[in-house]
């Protein structure tokens, strides 16, 4: 198995930089028995950033193979980074199953493949990258909607990303909080973002839903009251060209800024875990200079 993210010190290895890196032994397997982070050569500079490419070639293969392909043919082609974790059963997987679910983070899209590399989607993407670096447990199908549960820092977190499409989304968030009898202060959604520069990411509480249909409909069912990441998308420029450009393919120009941002994102999200908002748009902002 090819070597993968680094996932084990997120908040201390310059992935972007290439400066350390804890993900890579010989013969690709994971040198991460223990949370330590091991010194390694240069020799694997930008592993991490092909990885998300894969991952992101994988889902525009599956939109362009099958654009009107079920929610569940998506799920399961556009995963296939977590796929591969599953096979590696690691004391950091195994360890989350005794730990009470802490947060739960939310990536908003809709499902199935013709939707899939949509910029109304980054929200699925940013949680995919997630939960490979931090190295998360099997998709389940749970809360109308596909779940990972995994350990960032000391906490347990559940990944959820609804299957209800977008404007049912807060159904599927709802049911989870419920399930956990977890307050909105647990919550965190992940979503696209008209009002901010394409690639950059802003961590906002509480507010409006500025006519975004997901967290209208988490509005609705939970409150406002809740984390929101940012994750912008630019404005088109023109009120007209708004809807074909919220719900278009990334085009081959934006990916080295996709896939950076992702990266990006994934390698911070300790902070976002420990709830050090401040310090995530910090960290994130260094590591979007180096990309």
């Amino acid at each position: 198995m090819a070597a993968r993210f680094c996932f084990a010190h997120p908040s201390g290895c310059d992935v972007l930089a290439h400066a350390r890196c804890g993900r890579v032994a010989a013969g690709g397997q994971s040198a991460l028995r223990t949370l330590a982070v091991p010194k390694i050569n240069t020799t694997n500079v930008g592993r991490y950033q092909r990885d998300i490419e894969r991952y992101l070639a994988e889902l525009g293969g599956a939109a362009a193979a099958s654009p009107t392909g079920r929610p569940q043919r998506q799920q399961a082609r556009g995963n296939r980074l977590a796929d591969a974790m599953h096979k590696q059963k690691t004391p950091l997987r195994r360890n989350t199953r005794y730990l009470m679910i802490m947060q739960i983070w939310t990536g908003l899209g809709n499902p199935g493949p013709r939707y899939a590399m949509h910029r109304h989607n980054v929200g699925f993407m940013a949680l995919d990258v997630i939960a490979d670096m931090h190295g998360f447990g099997p998709v389940q199908k749970k809360f109308s909607g596909w779940v990972q549960e995994g350990r960032i820092g000391t906490g347990k977190i559940l990944l959820l990303k609804p299957a209800t499409y977008m404007n049912e989304s807060g159904r599927s968030v709802g049911e989870a909080m419920r399930f956990y009898k977890l307050d909105t202060d647990a919550l965190t959604v992940f979503h696209d973002e008209l009002d901010i520069d394409p690639f950059r990411v802003k961590v906002k509480h509480g507010g409006g839903h500025a006519g975004h249909n997901g967290l209208r409909s988490i509005d609705k069912h939970l409150g406002a009251d809740f984390r929101r990441i940012r994750l912008g998308i630019g404005h088109p420029g023109h009120k007209e060209r708004v809807h074909g450009h919220v719900l278009g393919n990334y085009a081959k120009s934006e990916q080295d800024g996709l896939v950076a941002m992702l990266g990006a994102v994934g390698a911070e999200a300790e902070w976002l875990a420990k709830g050090d908002d401040a310090r995530f748009m910090n960290a994130f902002a260094l590591r979007m200079q180096d990309a």
